[in-house]
C-alpha cells in the first residue's frame, strides 16, 4: 500500500505572470518547501530548487508579477521566512552571507528593487542561468499547461 503524500502547507501566493493566468507561490510539504501553482482546476505543486524559490522572491519585490488573490497573498515576512530557509540549507558561506544580506534588506523594509538586487545576487552563477521571470514561466508551462 502507497503512503499519503503529506499535505501542501502554508501555501502563499507570490502574483500571477499574467492577468488572469494561474498564481504562482510556495508552500512547504514535509518540511521541504515546492513550488505551487493555483489554476483554475486546482492547486499543483513540485520539488523546487533553491534557483526557482529565489526567482519567485525576486519577482515578487522587482513587482515582475500582478497580484494574486488575497486570501493567499504571500507578505514580506512570508517572503522572509523563505529566504530563511534557502539560507538555513546553503552550504556555501558566501551565498549563505548573500541570503543572510537579502532577509535583512526585507527585514529593515528596504525598497524592493534594493531587495531584488540582493536577492540576484545570491542566485546561481551558473552558464545556464535564466531570467527570474522566464524560469517561472518555463515551470508554470510544466505543473500547468494550459493554465
Amino acid at each position: 500500500m502507497e503512503r499519503a503524500a503529506a499535505p501542501l502547507k502554508a501555501a502563499r501566493a507570490v502574483g500571477r505572470l499574467v492577468a488572469g493566468g494561474p498564481w504562482i507561490g510556495f508552500g512547504y510539504r514535509a518540511e521541504e518547501c515546492r513550488f505551487v501553482v493555483g489554476a483554475a482546476d486546482g492547486v499543483r505543486d513540485r520539488a523546487a530548487d533553491q534557483d526557482l524559490l529565489l526567482a519567485l522572491a525576486i519577482a515578487y519585490f522587482a513587482e515582475a508579477v500582478e497580484g494574486p488573490a488575497s486570501d493567499l497573498e504571500a507578505t514580506q515576512s512570508d517572503l522572509s521566512a523563505l529566504v530563511r530557509h534557502l539560507m538555513g540549507a546553503e552550504p556555501d558561506p558566501a551565498r549563505r552571507g548573500l541570503l543572510g544580506e537579502a532577509v535583512d534588506a526585507i527585514d529593515d523594509g528596504l525598497a524592493g528593487d534594493a531587495v531584488a538586487e540582493k536577492l540576484q545576487a545570491a542566485r546561481s552563477s551558473r552558464d545556464d542561468a535564466v531570467d527570474p521571470v522566464e524560469l517561472l514561466s518555463r515551470n508554470v508551462r510544466e505543473i500547468a499547461p494550459g493554465g
